[in-house]
């Protein structure tokens, strides 16, 4: 029997739809090729007849799905001769710029708002070695001040702006599609910068536009109701959310999602906290599949349309979760209610502590 091919990062499985070189140097961490799972029992739990898929991009290298665009934005950084990158983040951007650069060997600098990033997030960036600047202000002050110090400083900015950084995101629809063999009829995503809700809208019409797929879903953005821009129809100045990950008031794609919304004929809705942190508890209790609160706005969205009828019954849906929910364990153990139980190390202890506590 023959060895398959060993898997070396997304780059090289879609080097023929990414802008690289045979001889360019891939700085990659294996990223991508993550599970798209069914879920098997929260349909039966809302009453509804839907095919309901999670994208759980948590298992990518950094536990986020930034990997898939900072692959590509570090490798082009370090074709173009650049010696550091920078960015500004709410957190996994920064986890996955000082991973990308620590396997480059160069030098990642990484605005963070003070007070405002899990503890997840921020051991990671300070481990992989990057250069952490706390801000006195929010993600959208720290991008303002990235975009001007890249004009006094030889640095490489990493954040979605970087197109390289889109290239890299879109591959994810690539592998829904591929393991689908088509399109959903819906892809509901959580949005923030709203990057990823672009990135994934260019690599399903790339793939219909070459004759892979003949179709291309509908795209739904949901946004924290305490940071939805685009619900407001303009820039949210101090925007608020348990789901720090998308808490950004000025959308740095702004323009593109929009044109997304349009072109797929799609939606933007919100959710509250208190939504979001549901589906993220009913995800991890139901279908084992642990993602942090920002992610869980995709889920939270999709079950409420659904349930409206918005969505269809019938309909195949996917949803992106970006981010593993060991990102931010904190916000995971204040909504568990019950306790852990302390017991004698005792068996009759142990077996009455088993015995009271089956479920039915």
């Amino acid at each position: 029997m023959p060895f398959r091919t060993r898997y070396t990062g997304l780059i090289n499985k879609y080097r023929d739809r990414l802008p690289v070189h045979d001889d360019t140097r891939l700085i990659s961490l294996g990223e991508g090729n993550t599970p798209l799972i069914r879920l098997n029992n929260i349909p039966g739990l809302i009453g509804k007849d839907v095919d309901i898929y999670v994208k759980y991009e948590g298992l990518n290298p950094t536990g986020s799905f930034k990997d898939r665009g900072m692959t590509l934005a570090v490798t082009k950084a370090v074709e173009e001769g650049s010696r550091a990158i920078i960015c500004a983040s709410t957190g996994n951007t920064s986890a996955s710029a000082a991973a990308y650069a620590a396997r480059a060997g160069i030098t990642a600098f990484v605005l963070i708002p003070d007070g405002k990033i899990a503890l997840g997030k921020l051991a990671q960036a300070m481990m992989h070695g990057a250069v952490v600047i706390q801000i006195k202000g929010n993600f959208d002050a720290g991008m303002q001040l990235v975009k001007e110090v890249a004009e006094h400083a030889p640095v490489t900015i990493v954040n979605s702006i970087n197109p390289f950084r889109l290239q890299g995101q879109k591959t994810a629809a690539f592998e829904i599609m591929d393991e689908l063999e088509s399109a959903p009829d819906y892809h509901c995503l959580p949005v923030g910068n709203a990057g990823n809700i672009t990135a994934h809208w260019m690599g399903y019409c790339e793939y219909r536009e070459h004759g892979i797929v003949n179709n291309a879903p509908v795209m739904v953005g949901y946004q924290a109701n305490g940071s939805a821009p685009f619900l407001r129809g303009k820039m949210v100045d101090n925007p608020e959310t348990v789901a720090t990950a998308i808490r950004i008031g000025h959308p740095q794609s702004w323009e593109k999602a929009w044109k997304v919304k349009d072109e797929s004929g799609g939606w933007f809705d919100e959710c509250s906290d208190d939504e979001i942190l549901a589906a993220q508890k009913m995800l991890a209790q139901n279908e084992g599949v642990f993602c942090e609160p920002a992610s869980a706005t995709s889920l939270a969205g999709a079950l409420r349309d659904i349930k409206s009828g918005k969505i269809p019954q019938g309909s195949k849906i996917v949803c992106t979760l970006t981010g593993h929910g060991l990102k931010d364990p904190d916000t995971a153990i204040k909504q568990c209610s019950g306790s852990m139980i302390t017991v004698d190390a005792e068996l009759e202890a142990v077996k009455h502590a088993i015995l009271d506590n089956m479920s039915e």
